[in-house]
């Protein structure tokens, strides 16, 4: 593909430093940087390579910072990061022949349900509460399919995280969303590793968004930290509904293809 002029890269940029302040607190920066590449010309397939690069930094980022907080323990996570990374691998791999059409059918509706559960009630991840599941069942069971899933196609990946954090592992939101950045990095690491392979991801665009992806995700960490529930859980409704209706109103959404049939 030809050069990207000077500004439609800093476009870029600017667009993964919103994703990654969106990412770090609730989840669905893809919507954010996804378009944006597509809207610069980037191939599909190159892009969706180029996002998992681009993903990592912010990722790494979020995590650290959440660390050094000590809202999470990595080196405690770390079996669930490698979990996540295994099923994003898998999922990386299966994507060629697993039917997309179907995925990208029912994410909508699936998103909306989550954004409903949070919504509708009002004490929900303020606090931990009593898990469902042992840590060990979660990171063998739950975090590979999310991980897969993230392998294979993508966005929602921190919303289906966070949900099985808070209403399986019961986790409160802020540690969940702190939780839900490391195994989100896992995931990353795993599907970027297929991707490079087979050579979808354009270098310099992905450092480059990678770059603002990092200084995001120190920003997006240290705001959901600093003011909690209070701005994780509307943002996170709001995240979920808008993913949702930007994918029904794709002119290519399976949906609209098979009601027009």
């Amino acid at each position: 593909m030809p050069e990207l002029a000077l500004q439609i890269l800093l476009l870029l940029f600017l667009a993964a430093v919103l994703a990654g302040f969106i990412d770090a607190i609730a989840g669905g920066g893809g919507m954010v940087t996804l378009p944006a590449m597509l809207l610069a010309g980037i191939p599909p397939l190159a892009a969706l390579g180029t996002n998992k690069l681009q993903s990592l930094f912010g990722s790494a980022s979020a995590s650290w910072s959440s660390a050094r907080h000590g809202h999470v323990d990595l080196h405690g996570q770390l079996p669930m990061v490698l979990t996540a990374a295994a099923g994003a691998v898998a999922g990386a791999l299966a994507a060629t022949v697993v039917p997309g059409a179907w995925l990208r059918a029912l994410l909508p509706f699936l998103l909306v349900g989550i954004a409903l559960y949070f919504a509708l009630k009002p004490d929900i991840g303020a606090v931990d509460r009593h898990r469902r599941m042992s840590p060990r069942v979660f990171g063998l069971t739950f975090v590979p399919v999310i991980g897969f899933y993230d392998g294979v196609f993508g966005p929602g990946t921190g919303s289906f995280l966070m949900l099985g954090f808070v209403g399986l592992a019961g986790f409160g939101l802020l540690k969940a969303t702190a939780h839900t950045k490391f195994l989100n990095f896992g995931s990353n690491v795993g599907a970027s590793v297929v991707f490079l392979a087979s050579g979808a991801v354009l270098w310099k665009v992905g450092l480059l968004m990678g770059a603002g992806q990092f200084l995001g995700a120190q920003l997006g960490s240290r705001f959901a930290m600093r003011h909690g529930t209070k701005v994780i859980k509307p943002l996170l409704v709001t995240v979920s509904l808008l993913l949702a209706l930007k994918l029904l109103a794709d002119p290519t959404h399976p949906l609209r293809t098979w009601l027009a049939l």
